[in-house]
């Protein structure tokens, strides 16, 4: 598995993203080949709590308003 960085850009109705080609031959990814992918959005959620966090925050703090972040920001 091998991690990259791409734009989602508009493809008609649709959204899509494209896979560098030095990406694609490392991957031996082939078109209309069926492939996997995880969404991982550009978040500043660890340096947000983090920075809040110094000294003020026990561990269980931190973990919460991390979760809180990452997933209903």
């Amino acid at each position: 598995m091998i991690e990259c960085e791409t734009v989602v850009k508009k493809w008609g109705n649709s959204l899509g993203i494209v896979i560098p080609s030095d990406v694609a031959e490392m991957e031996h990814i082939k078109e209309k080949e069926k492939i996997r992918f995880m969404i991982i959005r550009d978040s500043k959620a660890l340096t947000k709590t983090f920075g809040i966090a110094k000294g003020k925050l026990n561990a269980q703090e931190i973990k919460d308003q991390l979760r809180k972040e990452l997933y209903n920001d």
